[in-house]
């Protein structure tokens, strides 16, 4: 079964992750099958830009609890985003969770419709948001990433926003990227590939620095007695026992 759609107008390749029955959440065939398909654009000379949507009302959950992708393979897909030679577009018309924000933070351009909701759960089930503190750390304003990494809340579109998880933010979502995505097709290639490479340095240098301890982390972390018990609460919709 595959788990993303492809389409392609005007030299926007738009990349859906298609897995509405688990959310979207990242298992180890979606993040494998999204990374293929990256590949594929960061090499046709003919993809101009790249939109990265959903379908169902989750952009992505975060994790497959069931099927997790090993951390490293989670890394990677954010790295390469970050480093794709083309701008990547995230377009979000419902919730993103957890992992499913690190893949905000790794794109470009990021925009969502008003009713999006945002929540980094890694906290609630006995984690942490590690690697995907590697996009987020240089782009998000520290102070809310403090409160929102340590306390699960959900937060709105207008707040993502506000903090630099989000681009933008309008109630028709399409309309608020039809001018980034004219803006992008008027644009040189080469202009577009270079100022990317530009915009990225400091994220890039992040991912060299300290993607490796960030992987040990979050492997001993799933690993862990807290995480066992908090992804079995999840899972069985119950509170865990820390939870006062």
């Amino acid at each position: 079964m595959t788990l993303i759609s492809r389409t392609r107008a005007r030299g926007v390749e738009t990349i859906g992750l298609d897995s509405p029955h688990n959310r979207n959440a990242l298992s180890a065939a979606l993040v494998g099958e999204l990374a293929d398909a990256l590949t594929d654009c960061g090499k046709d000379g003919d993809i101009r830009a790249v939109v990265l949507t959903h379908t169902g009302n989750t952009f992505s959950a975060g994790a497959d609890l069931r099927d997790p992708p090993p951390p490293d393979a989670l890394v990677g897909l954010l790295r390469q985003i970050v480093g794709l030679p083309k701008p990547v577009v995230a377009r979000v018309t419902g919730h993103v969770r957890a992992g499913g924000l690190g893949l905000l933070g790794s794109c470009d351009i990021a925009a969502a419709s008003t009713g999006a909701t945002f929540a980094f759960t890694e906290v609630r089930i006995g984690v942490a948001p590690a690697a995907i503190t590697l996009p987020l750390l240089p782009r998000t304003d520290p102070r809310a990433l403090s409160r929102y990494c340590l306390t699960g809340e959900r937060f709105d579109a207008a707040e993502a926003a506000r903090i630099g998880l989000l681009t933008a933010s309008g109630d028709d979502v399409d309309a608020v990227l039809e001018p980034v995505l004219d803006g992008l097709r008027r644009a040189s290639p080469q202009s577009l590939a270079e100022t990317k490479r530009l915009l990225t340095a400091r994220v890039l240098e992040a991912f060299d620095r300290d993607a490796a301890d960030l992987t040990a982390l979050s492997a001993r972390l799933f690993a862990s007695a807290d995480a066992r018990e908090g992804m079995t609460a999840f899972l069985e919709r119950r509170e865990p026992p820390w939870a006062l």
